[in-house]
């Protein structure tokens, strides 16, 4: 059978590894009340409606 005959280095072991790592972008989607962008399942920022409800309470800006 095979066997490595020297120990793979850290530095050659991560450059392989690399190759396989992308970083995506997030999901990015409209709020249908402000129209604002934010997290998909997450509470507007701007105008802290998520589904149809108000679950946070956000002061308007001075």
């Amino acid at each position: 059978m095979a066997v490595p005959k020297r120990k793979v280095s850290k530095a050659r072991r991560d450059k392989r590894r690399n190759s396989h790592w992308k970083l995506e972008t997030p999901g990015i989607v409209a709020c249908p009340n402000c129209g604002a962008y934010h997290l998909p399942h997450r509470a507007c920022k701007a105008c802290g409606k998520y589904n149809g409800r108000e679950v946070l309470r956000v002061e308007e800006a001075k």
